[in-house]
């Protein structure tokens, strides 16, 4: 079965339990992928994570019940997942606006959120470049932060915190641990992924001996095979993108759980960055 049809399977197991407990598992055995690369590859497609995506769906769904019977607001509540009344109605009035109660007035101003399909999408008129490596163990050092999973809010949390990195001496001093100049460009690791935050960490190579500032943190990455993706602009959002809604939906790998990263190189004062992006994958 095709991609598409995959994908379709999955979205039609989680509507079909909606008012049942749902499976990440499974919702990636449907999608023919393991459950980290089917969570980490769904925001770049949709626009919204698989958490908040059955969120938005179970309300949407709530809110309709709510209008259209006498069904009890804790006895919905329970249906679609929400362990107490007071729990449900903060989610409620998040999404819509309104406490749920309120939904049964009239005229009342509701927001639906359609169930997602996935439909042919003509794309690929700008080639991808890419290469597959095998490389062996080795540890990263450096600062990291938390940075939202939501795929906007992510994009916009990662250059305060680089530029924080800058300001407050953490750039200057691990390239001075490291005997390079101080506007180098240094790497990043995005690790530890959950389903409200991962870590961002701006890091570089750990020479083997070298011992460094207990403010640091380091990171071991273990032998893996990488998909490396260059980007001589530095674009990294748009390649991040094209990714995971192009490349992997037609290429023969996934991706392995496991620090990805954003390779930068060269120095500020000469404008001569490129960067590259290295995601660990296997063979499908």
């Amino acid at each position: 079965m095709d991609w598409l049809g995959r994908m379709n399977n999955a979205m039609d197991y989680i509507e079909s339990n909606l008012a049942d407990d749902i499976s990440y598992d499974r919702i990636a055995q449907f999608a023919c992928c393991s459950t980290y690369h089917f969570q980490r590859m769904f925001p770049f497609i949709t626009g919204v994570t698989l958490s908040e995506y059955i969120r938005r769906r179970r309300l949407t769904l709530a809110a309709f019940e709510l209008q259209t019977t006498d069904a009890k607001v804790i006895d919905v509540a329970m249906r679609y997942g929400y362990e107490s009344p007071e729990a449900f109605a903060r989610a409620f009035k998040n999404l819509h606006g309104i406490v749920p109660i309120a939904a049964r007035d009239t005229g009342v101003a509701l927001k639906a959120y359609p169930r997602m399909s996935f439909h042919i999408s003509i794309r690929g008129d700008v080639e991808m470049n890419y290469r597959i490596e095998e490389r062996g163990s080795f540890e990263m050092f450096g600062v990291y932060g938390l940075i939202h999973s939501e795929q906007q809010t992510a994009f916009a949390e990662v250059p305060p915190f680089r530029k924080k990195c800058d300001d407050d001496g953490s750039v200057d001093l691990m390239n001075g641990v490291l005997g390079r100049f101080g506007d180098n460009n240094l790497h990043a690791a995005l690790y530890d992924h959950t389903k409200e935050s991962f870590k961002y960490m701006v890091c570089y190579y750990l020479p083997k001996g070298l011992e460094v500032p207990d403010r640091f943190t380091t990171l071991s990455i273990p032998a893996s095979t990488w998909a490396v993706f260059p980007e001589p602009k530095c674009d990294m959002q748009k390649i991040w993108e094209r990714i995971y809604s192009e490349w992997f939906p037609t290429s023969e790998y996934e991706q392995v759980e496991g620090p990805s990263f954003e390779m930068y190189y060269g120095m500020a004062r000469h404008g001569n960055e490129t960067g590259e992006i290295w995601i660990p994958v296997k063979k499908k």
